[in-house]
């Protein structure tokens, strides 16, 4: 399997694109924006599932348009997956929060259906495993394929840092604890596909983060 990045909105949020070169067969992990791009970036392969880590319209904000697009290219529905429920409200203000930044042309986001941590969903090109680790935002998960060593992390852990907690709903102990649990539970090889900057690996994050010391 092999994990492509799309920078989409003007807070160049990392889209996730999961593809099996052999069968073409592919996954989208936070779709925020730039529909047409992605549906460029997509073409030839036939995508599984549109999966979302979590609420925030950068990471959102693009999942409607894309489902409905590559439903009609592909014949048959996407489904777009997760995240937690406990991220509804923040799925269902896409607009809103787009809107505080200056941006338009964003869409709330409705799941086909939300994931639970500890849960498994099977693909044709892979096994991904759904892990809940709030504290960005109530109902973040990330999402981790054990097989090809990767974990798509959202806005959990970046190279050297933490997601934010300063929201109402942030909690800095929770996301800390979650990423302890989730994630420094991995393997030193494993790949940090993160929603924004570069990509690392467990055991870097572990050796080098200050906030996971």
């Amino acid at each position: 399997m092999h994990a492509r990045t799309v920078k989409v909105t003007p807070l160049r949020q990392n889209c996730t694109v999961l593809e099996c070169r052999d069968t073409g067969h592919a996954l989208v992990v936070d779709p925020g924006g730039d529909v047409p791009e992605l549906l460029g970036t997509l073409e030839g392969l036939e995508v599984d599932g549109i999966l979302l880590t979590h609420g925030h319209f950068d990471h959102v904000g693009g999942a409607e348009a894309l489902r409905d697009a590559l439903s009609r290219r592909q014949g048959k529905r996407v489904p777009l997956i997760g995240p937690d429920r406990r991220d509804a409200f923040l799925l269902g203000s896409v607009v809103e929060q787009a809107e505080a930044f200056g941006l338009s042309g964003l869409e709330n986001a409705h799941p086909d259906r939300f994931v639970s941590d500890g849960e498994t969903l099977d693909f044709p090109m892979a096994r991904i495993s759904v892990a809940h680790c709030p504290g960005h935002t109530p109902g973040h998960v990330v999402f981790i394929a054990h097989e090809h060593r990767i974990a798509v992390v959202g806005d959990t852990l970046f190279r050297g840092v933490v997601g934010r907690t300063d929201f109402a709903y942030g909690d800095h102990k929770a996301l800390v604890e979650g990423i302890r649990r989730c994630l420094l539970s991995l393997d030193d090889d494993f790949i940090v596909l993160p929603g924004h900057g570069l990509p690392s690996t467990i055991g870097e994050e572990r050796r080098s983060n200050p906030f996971l010391t």
